[in-house]
């Protein structure tokens, strides 16, 4: 079954990312040419997906400004003949149908895929984390694999997951997986355990899908100590209720950038800049001269 829906949550403050978040969602953010959240809308459109969801907040609406056609600038840049200008523009030719919701207080991730409920229906859907680029050249990309594993295996909900190194288990939700493989199934998922508790190194990866019935199972989900609803402990009711939920590897030639916090974000931007076809070069001679 092909999955035609896709919900990108953008709600989040960005903190770490201060100040440079302060006026601006950090989805927003330059990594390499383009901002983090259009390599995210790009990777879900070569997916083939019809219409996407943002689950936006305040100070977000560049997101939605991003996404709309710029009428005014693209007969400036045609006036002009900025040809190579109106290249960089073709992403808002994408067929590809946006939608926006806000969700008005922060209350945890679980409670933005809740508020994709009505958009949803009663078809499965896909959720990126729009601060989250996965790029790389890992065969059949993530998206695909989950979606084949989704209707093999009949499931309620496939995720993506990496090997982290073991310390950094804490930071993550992580998998007890039934067995070894680039396929598995899902035991339980433990949201950031300590490193003896971690029952393996398969960290989520920011990509899922899920069947319509993890909206029932946000409804049974209790909040929790700071009163958000976590998609973490919704997975585990889906597992008490019998939902089966399996995981997909990232492929070794794959590689997921987190841009949650600075170091992440720079190393990101380094390795974008550095595989741009126009200025790469430029930028590794510069780095030799300034890296002693």
């Amino acid at each position: 079954m092909k999955i035609k829906n896709a919900v990108i949550p953008v709600a989040g403050l960005g903190t770490r990312l201060l100040p440079s978040t302060k006026s601006q969602p950090k989805e927003m953010l330059p990594v390499g040419r383009k901002p983090v959240v259009q390599y995210v809308v790009e990777e879900f459109e070569r997916a083939g997906i019809d219409r996407i969801l943002f689950v936006t907040g305040r100070n977000k609406t560049s997101i939605e400004d991003h996404f709309d056609r710029d009428n005014e600038l693209i007969r400036l840049l045609q006036t002009t003949e900025k040809h190579e200008l109106l290249e960089e523009l073709k992403f808002e030719l994408m067929d590809v149908k946006f939608f926006y919701t806000r969700q008005s207080e922060q209350r945890g991730l679980g409670d933005a895929i809740a508020h994709a409920e009505h958009f949803a229906g009663e078809e499965p859907f896909l959720v990126g984390l729009g601060d989250s680029i996965i790029c790389g050249d890992g065969g059949v990309p993530i998206v695909a694999r989950l979606s084949d594993c989704f209707d093999q295996k009949r499931a309620s909900c496939v995720i993506a997951f990496e090997e982290v190194p073991r310390e950094e288990v804490i930071h993550y939700g992580i998998a007890k997986p039934a067995s070894d493989g680039d396929v598995f199934e899902v035991l339980d998922v433990v949201e950031k355990p300590t490193v003896k508790q971690a029952p393996s190194n398969l960290a989520v990866a920011a990509r899922y899908i899920f069947a319509p019935s993890i909206f029932s199972a946000l409804r049974g989900t209790k909040l929790d100590k700071r009163g958000e609803l976590q998609l973490t402990d919704a997975i585990r009711v889906l597992l008490q209720r019998g939902g089966k939920v399996f995981g997909v590897k990232l492929a070794a030639g794959e590689q997921r950038h987190d841009i949650g916090n600075f170091e992440s974000y720079f190393k990101s931007f380094v390795d974008f800049a550095l595989a741009d076809k126009k200025y790469g070069r430029q930028l590794r001679d510069y780095l030799r001269q300034v890296i002693r």
